[in-house]
Parts: C-alpha cells; structure tokens; sequence
C-alpha cells in the first residue's frame, strides 16, 4: 500500500461538483445514456468554456491580419493564446508554433534538428509516441544516424535516466524523449535527464513530447531547459484539430519549412485560426480558477502552477482509491482476478493511468464488457501501431488502459471498481 504522504489529497466535494460541471459528458453521452468515461489518455473529457470559444471565434470570417475592429480583436485573441501556451510552459523566448496536430508538429521539429545539427547518432526511447520514435527513426535513417533506443524499466513501466544517459556522447545530435509513458502512466524525471544529459553534452539539443503528461502536471521550463516540446490541447480538456509547440531561440532559427518573408524563427504555415489560441486561454483560465481556490495570491502564472499542483494530488488521490479501494470497496490490486501491471508504490512517479489485465478475458474482450456497463477503457494491444513497440519492451501481449481524469470523484471510481467486480464474478459462473 502506498504510504499516506503519496495518496494525494482529493477537492473538496463541493469543489469537484463544481469542476464537474464545466465539463461536457462526464456521466453522460452526448445521447443522454449514463456513461463512465475512463479514456481520457486517448480521447479526452472538454472543458464546456473551451468549446464554446472556439464556435465563438471559429464563426468570426475575418483575417486576424486586418487592420478594421474585428481583426484588431482576432489578431488579440492570438496574442493572448500565445500568452498563455508560454505561461503554461513557464518558457521565456523562442517561438510558439500553432499546428493541426502535436504529431505533425513533432515530426517537423526532429526534422530540423536532424538536418542541421551535427552528430552521427540521436537518443531516444523505446516508449516514445510513434509520432517521435518514428521522426527520430526515419531521420537516423535517412542521414546516416545511427538510432540509440534506451529501454523500458518493466517494473515502474518507464525509462530509467541512467539508460538514457549512457546512451548519449559529444557526438549525439539530439535526445528526443517522452515526459510520461501513456500505457503505464509513468513518469520521467525529466529534470534529472535534461540535468545529466547536458553534462555529457553541453550543447544537446533536446526534444520532448509532453502530449500525455502536460494535463496531470506542471511543466516548467526553467527548470528543465529542453529545446522544443510539444501539447495537444484535446487532450487538456480542449479542442481536436490543434497543436501547440515551443521552440528554444536556437532551435526556432534552423532551417525549416517557411515563407521567405518571414523572419528565421516563424514556424507558422498558412493563414492562421484564433479559435486555436481561444481555446488556450480557456485552459490556463480554468487552471487558474481551481489554483484561486486555494490561494487566490500571486501572479497568473502562480494560480497556474498551483491549480496543476492540486489537479496532481487530486488524480493521485484517485488512483490510490483505485488500487486499494475504500472500506466498502475493494480495489484493483483487492481483486483476485485482477492484475494490475506495471504496479509499484510510488504514486507521485506516476500520472493517472493503469494498465489492467482480467482474468479468463482478452483484453478487447474486456472493454466490450466494460461498455456494456456503460464505462469507456481501451484495449492497448500488440497488433496496434501505437501500442505494440512499447507493449513488447514492457513484456506484456496488451492491457486494458484505465486513464480517468481530475473532474472525476471517488463515486465515479468506486463506480468503475464495482464494474470490475461485476465482470470477474459474470467470467466465473
């Protein structure tokens, strides 16, 4: 069992009703049917102000490029986006790149690393997005690299640092990482890697997907320096069909693909959409609504950075509740035909997610008879293109995810546990 001081702290009950409702669809489908939505790792729950904002703004037809009212307020709204996303990051410099995807974005940046900056290998790990191991794969390939891949830990269901470490020498050209492994849900002390990688090499260039982690945590890039990382917002409570990117001074000015009017660091492509940025400034507002909770003090970064500090405890609270259960309720790791995978006990190393096998079910089986009880997991399986590398590396044929999120109460997981009870006893008789 984990020690109390991992086991989070959950909002207070009138608060979690309050969060509950500025969310679309948590306890029910859009076609009014009672649903338990635990899939937030690949689809994800949508703040009701963000999704507002973006019809609002997507209705506007004028060019924020504009000099009349209108544009003047689109070309405002951008501005404060761009505000925000640096905020969220705690990034001083470099550009902000807005895209159609986190992925497309990834795949661009590795690019540019890869074409420009000498060295005949890049770092990566085998439980990376394909989305990275793949731009990183391909560009080895393509250049002559030679690809280092630092494996799983099959305990913790992460990458230790010294197998990343040990894999990098003054002639690496990039370190491309994961912030948190979204089968597993563990984390990477990113700090610690960009800290020790940069002893070896000073200069490294590193690159990082924060596409899983960035809903359940703080990301603060004084202290963790890297030179671009990437966001999807759909999966922080906002909108599908949008990317968000950071890129250092340095790595803004390689080559990449731009027009020539535009200044060396202009990473946007094609006529720019205001909904995108809208939907960011709803996030970082509903985070700094939650911090304010708490401590209305402090600058809007601070109520950032501290509604992301209770978000954690929180989705640690529940992840605890989980896999020990209450008094009433037996938890996952309770439930003999149950395994949890990848479990150990340091709760604040891992971010909402569970890897699950039941007993006498493969594991698409499993999340047809979760549905059936009306409750959304996902089969993570070996056949799948972005589940199979990282399943192997793990030593696992597949898992049924778990992936709740912070709008969700203990009633909601205690819900999910008496579910998991209910299809164990059915797979018996």
């Amino acid at each position: 069992m984990p020690a109390a001081a991992d086991r989070g702290e959950a909002f207070p009950a009138e608060l979690s009703q309050q969060i509950k409702a500025r969310f679309n669809h948590v306890d029910h489908d859009f076609k009014g049917r009672q649903r338990l939505y635990f899939e937030n790792a690949g689809g994800a729950l949508r703040l009701k102000a963000a999704v507002e904002a973006a019809g609002k703004v997507d209705a506007i037809p004028d060019c924020p490029e504009r000099i009349h009212e209108v544009a003047v307020w689109l070309k405002e709204v951008q501005v404060r986006g761009v505000e925000d996303v640096r905020l969220l990051l705690n990034a001083q410099g470099g550009t902000v790149h807005a895209s159609l995807t986190a992925s497309g974005a990834m795949f661009d940046m590795v690019r540019a690393v890869a074409e420009n900056v000498p060295g005949d290998n890049i770092v990566t790990t085998v439980l990376e997005h394909p989305s990275s191991y793949d731009a990183a794969a391909q560009y080895a390939q393509r250049l002559g690299k030679e690809l280092r891949v630092a494996p799983s830990n099959r305990v913790t269901g992460g990458v230790d640092v010294e197998e990343i470490v040990r894999r990098i020498d003054e002639r690496t050209c990039m370190l491309v990482v994961i912030y948190a492994s979204n089968i597993s849900g563990a984390k990477l002390d990113l700090e610690q890697v960009v800290r020790r990688a940069r002893e070896v090499k000073p200069d490294l260039y590193i690159v990082v997907d924060a596409v899983q982690h960035a809903p359940h945590g703080l990301i603060d890039l004084r202290k963790t320096p890297v030179d671009a990382i990437n966001i999807a917002p759909y999966k922080f409570y906002g909108c599908r069909g949008s990317g968000f990117s950071w890129l250092s001074d340095r790595a803004a000015v390689l080559p990449h693909h731009k027009l020539a009017a535009r200044s060396a660091d202009f990473w946007d492509l094609g006529s720019s959409a205001p909904w995108q940025f809208a939907v960011m400034t709803e996030i970082v507002n509903y985070v700094c609504w939650i911090g304010g909770q708490f401590d209305s003090g402090g600058d809007r970064r601070a109520l950032f950075a501290r509604g992301m500090e209770r978000i954690g405890l929180h989705e640690r609270a529940l992840l605890a509740r989980l896999l020990e259960g209450s008094p009433g309720v037996p938890g996952l790791r309770l439930l003999p035909a149950v395994k949890v995978l990848l479990d150990h006990d340091d709760l604040s190393r891992r971010d909402l997610i569970l890897a699950i096998a039941l007993e006498g079910l493969d594991h698409t089986q499993a999340v047809r008879e979760y549905e059936k009880r009306g409750v959304i997991v996902y089969e993570r399986v070996a056949s799948s293109i972005y589940s199979g590398r990282m399943l192997d590396s793990l030593g696992l044929d597949g898992a049924v995810r778990v992936s709740p999120l912070h709008c969700h109460t203990f009633e909601d997981v205690d819900r999910f546990l008496e579910v998991t009870r209910e299809i164990c006893a059915a797979v018996a008789r």
